[in-house]
């Protein structure tokens, strides 16, 4: 595996970013490699939109199958829970041990905030984490059993508000059925502590969450590691960490960081066309996400609030969103390019998109696929 640069400064051209990131994020080739061990290297998949991780495994790994991230969520090996950036992530059962008190910040900062408006001003925390923590304890709960319990002993409170605070203060993991592929069902929780029969860690280790995510999404500057994670002041761990650490310069000059062995293939790397699931962590894990989508794009995104669609990689980067709509038995791939394809590359996608089709709608009577270009 080729790896660019030579010293410290050589400049990673916004190709070789890319192709590095890529080849991070398991997406040059489809990998052999168990759903447990990618949940592990890529440290979660976003899990917001439910199935999400089922599509985010499926468009990396070889042979993934539904079954194997249901036996896994099953059995306790992985689960889902708020941790980065106070999002649902699926994790591994020791990472969410390790990552949700280094992440637990980013919760009280939420909460403090919603401390000092009316509605929950003067709430005494400890004694409503306490009831919060023993009801969710006593079996799994609903929000909205959670809320109207609190309001038993808390009447004069908004219940949504408690449970806010309570999923601030209290680690929360979302148990099965919810994201069981194929069942669903409401978001019901418990405390990590009682669904893993383990304790949080006591003494997790910042540099090694850091040294995790250069593994995954590297190279990247202190700023790309920050807006991952949600944390912030992390100059410090990375100053401590720049004597095991490559450094490199992006073209604008900003320095990233890297691990030295760390794969950083050819900028050339052909990289084939991928589906992404909903809020997938290539687009949402690095202060400037220009390695893999333009600015242009970026806003226009944000602006109609369409991260919440599925994106399509063409050669690495960021060309479009896809949806798949079911009527009458037939399950229709929408594709939305941003700025026509080529017929190559629309050859491509539609090659992809029938495999996508095969596998996120097997049940279908009939499956089709239609294009439409956002100017």
């Amino acid at each position: 595996m080729a790896r660019g640069g030579s010293g410290p400064g050589d400049v990673l051209s916004l190709r070789a970013l890319n192709r590095a990131t890529l080849e991070r994020q398991l997406l040059v080739r489809r990998v052999k490699l168990s759903a447990f061990d990618a949940i592990e290297h890529l440290v979660g998949l976003q899990a917001q939109s439910p199935l999400a991780p089922y599509v985010g495994l499926w468009t990396r790994l070889e042979g993934f199958r539904p079954d194997e991230l249901v036996q896994l969520m099953t059995e306790r090996e992985v689960v889902r829970i708020a941790l980065m950036r106070n999002t649902v992530h699926l994790v591994t059962a020791q990472d969410c041990l390790m990552l949700r008190p280094l992440t637990q910040v980013i919760f009280d900062r939420a909460l403090r905030q919603r401390l000092s408006a009316p509605p929950l001003r003067g709430l005494d925390v400890d004694a409503l984490t306490a009831a919060g923590r023993a009801l969710v304890e006593e079996r799994p709960r609903t929000n909205t059993e959670l809320g109207a319990l609190l309001r038993e002993q808390w009447p004069d409170r908004d219940a949504a508000l408690l449970v806010f605070a309570i999923r601030s203060q209290v680690p929360l993991v979302q148990v099965p059925p919810r994201g069981i592929w194929g069942k669903g069902g409401q978001v019901t929780c418990t405390s990590a502590e009682a669904w893993l029969g383990s304790p949080l860690d006591a003494d997790p280790s910042p540099d090694d969450m850091v040294m995790r995510y250069l593994a995954a999404f590297g190279p990247a500057t202190v700023k790309d590691v920050q807006q991952w994670c949600g944390l912030t002041r992390l100059r410090d761990v990375v100053e401590r960490l720049r004597p095991r650490l490559a450094t490199f310069r992006d073209e604008a000059g900003n320095e990233l960081f890297d691990l030295p062995d760390a794969p950083r293939p050819d900028p050339d790397t052909p990289a084939p066309v991928r589906f992404l699931p909903e809020y997938d962590n290539l687009f949402v894990s690095h202060a400037d996400r220009t390695r893999v989508i333009s600015e242009t794009d970026l806003n226009s995104l944000r602006a109609t609030e369409r991260l919440v669609r599925g994106s399509v990689l063409v050669d690495g980067f960021f060309r479009g969103l896809w949806q798949i709509r079911r009527q009458r038995g037939v399950a229709t791939l929408h594709i939305e390019s941003y700025g026509p394809l080529s017929n190559h590359d629309r050859d491509a996608v539609a090659e992809e998109g029938v495999h996508l089709l095969t596998f996120a709608a097997s049940n279908a009577k009939a499956r089709e696929i239609e294009f439409t270009v956002r100017e």
